[in-house]
């Protein structure tokens, strides 16, 4: 089952959507996790390895072995800090970022789907992520990207891949919108982070994280904020496993923002949940210069739910 964020209108799984028809806010697939954790022992340690709570079919898995990222303890820094320190190291996946995860799940969803053609638009991670699996698919994939705004060694990993590339005179959020425009005219299969199945891989995250401490939450879990999809996700993968009794504590969740492109964080600076839009996005980190993140009503939840 799909479920809007903010009305709880639902839809059902086979449903090619993107935002609530009711209201237009974002969606989450509902996913109860209903296995002891005694099941995930003894499995290969990848993503797939919490296969019972992902909403595809594993049996149709479009995966590059994902997930099962180094989770490292930071001693020397940890000390400086006065903290017990952990690094979860996702620049260890197949392209080389977190996307990865999201991508499994998307291109599995898009392959149980019969589409033939997937998009987004990127700041480099999402594009070089994407054109892999798509290629592992047998898919075609098209990437928009905002032109001059985009690391290169990402774009020559999408170029790799074999996508088509397609530079707009614009920033993310611009490029977004028209490659939402082409899915919802369903040209394609859209795969950014506004896809909630695309987060359901992400989620894993926060379901390493809590296995690799032996069932325990860790008191905080700090990481960038771009698009707002994957604080959104790691979150969703705690609360799932408390939910199931796997723990017994959650995390504080802490987003980092630039100051250039910092919506999410001025709207948790003012305790609201109306995020305004940065118009003009300037940071030297890419990958976070996005000034409308789609999924920012889900961080803000996160973060004020966990607070």
């Amino acid at each position: 089952m799909i479920r809007c964020v903010s009305c709880g209108e639902e839809y059902e799984d086979d449903e090619v959507i993107y935002n609530c028809k009711k209201c237009g806010s974002v969606l989450e697939v509902e996913v109860e996790v209903d296995v002891p954790k005694s099941t995930f022992e003894g499995r290969r340690d990848n993503l797939w390895k919490y296969k019972e709570c992902l909403p595809v079919d594993a049996s149709k898995r479009v995966s590059l072995d994902e997930g099962g990222t180094p989770f490292c303890r930071c001693e020397k820094l940890g000390k400086e800090l006065g903290i017990d320190l952990y690094v979860k190291v996702e620049g260890s996946n197949p392209t080389g970022s977190f996307k990865d995860r999201g991508m499994t799940i998307g291109m599995t969803k898009a392959m149980m789907l019969g589409v033939d053609t997937v998009g987004c638009a990127s700041t480099g991670n999402t594009s070089a992520s994407l054109a892999a699996y798509a290629a592992r698919a047998g898919l075609r994939c098209a990437v928009f990207l905002p032109a001059g705004k985009v690391a290169l060694g990402k774009l020559a990993q999408a170029m790799f891949h074999g996508a088509e590339v397609f530079s707009i005179n614009g920033n993310f959020d611009e490029a977004l919108e028209a490659m939402t425009q082409l899915a919802r005219e369903k040209y394609l299969y859209l795969l950014n982070s506004i896809n909630p199945f695309r987060l359901e891989g992400q989620k894993t995250i926060g379901y390493e994280i809590v296995h690799d401490l032996g069932w325990e939450s860790p008191d905080r879990i700090v990481l960038p904020v771009g698009n707002a999809g994957n604080i959104s996700a790691i979150w969703k993968g705690i609360t799932e496993f408390h939910n199931a009794g796997f723990m017994d504590d959650v995390p504080m969740m802490t987003g980092i923002q630039a100051e250039g492109a910092c919506p999410i964080a001025n709207a948790f600076r003012d305790k609201t949940m109306d995020m305004t839009p940065v118009e003009n996005p300037e940071t030297i980190a890419t990958a976070i210069r996005i000034g409308a993140p789609v999924s920012a009503v889900k961080a803000l939840r996160a973060m004020y739910d966990s607070n």
